[in-house]
């Protein structure tokens, strides 16, 4: 009897401990303009390369007005206005290292002056508690990429940009990451990452109500910066408010 307990106790200290229950995998993710920069970034973008490559093309600045009007009034979509306005500004082919010394040169500026504080604090602090951070954004990638680099930010989801014999061209390289989009191309990255959604935690920033996809995709919501349309639903639905603009003025 005695060597029978003995035996069964051995056989309880020697099982495994029950499994732990998996914790999610945590994702912050980040829109670019006007949520972590102050000001939007591919009009600037465009006017820092004209200055930078060829002045002469500042001259034709003024023809950005109206493509940008067409795209308001809706008669043309963006990825009709975007190649439009990189043709005025930057021209044609464009070397690919001139492009990322361009890049960088953006993203350095941006850096001194172009950033909201808290913002970047934020993507640190999210960082520091083991939250993977991600880039949404509908700018280029190829300087979106650049500027989150800059921030620590390994993953970007963004506007493809278009590349032949490594020349970048005015042309979209696939879909505008805006809207609908925007959350349906961050759902390929989570696969092609291996990320199941069912087992994510997921926080989404940014500052538009074109975002209102991606947000009611998100765990938690934050509305940072918002616009007015965005301010009135993220007060219906009680999001959290971060307003960086407001200290920024």
């Amino acid at each position: 009897m005695k060597d029978d307990m003995m035996e069964q106790w051995q056989v309880m200290t020697d099982a495994p401990a029950p499994a732990a229950a998996s914790r999610p995998i945590a994702l912050s993710v980040f829109d670019l303009d006007r949520t972590l920069t102050i000001m939007p970034t591919y009009t600037p973008f465009l006017l820092f390369a004209a200055r930078t490559r060829a002045p002469w093309r500042l001259l034709l600045a003024p023809l950005l007005i109206p493509a940008a009007l067409l795209y308001a009034l809706k008669l043309i979509p963006r990825r009709t206005m975007k190649p439009l306005m990189h043709r005025l500004m930057i021209g044609g082919a464009l070397p690919k290292a001139d492009a990322q010394a361009l890049a960088d040169r953006f993203a350095d500026r941006l850096l001194e002056n172009g950033l909201y504080a808290e913002g970047r604090a934020l993507i640190a602090a999210e960082q520091a508690t083991g939250r993977r951070t991600i880039l949404a954004t509908a700018a280029p990638h190829f300087y979106a990429a650049t500027i989150a680099e800059r921030l620590g930010i390994n993953d970007v989801v963004a506007t493809a940009s278009s590349w032949r014999d490594d020349q970048l061209l005015p042309e979209l390289g696939g879909t505008n990451c805006y809207g609908a989009d925007k959350l349906r191309m961050l759902c390929a990255f989570l696969d092609s990452a291996g990320i199941d959604r069912t087992a994510a935690h997921i926080r989404f920033y940014s500052d538009h109500a074109s975002d209102l996809p991606l947000f009611e995709f998100a765990d938690e919501a934050f509305a940072v910066n918002p616009s007015s349309k965005l301010r009135a639903i993220a007060a219906a639905r009680g999001w959290s408010l971060l307003d960086w603009d407001k200290d920024a003025r």
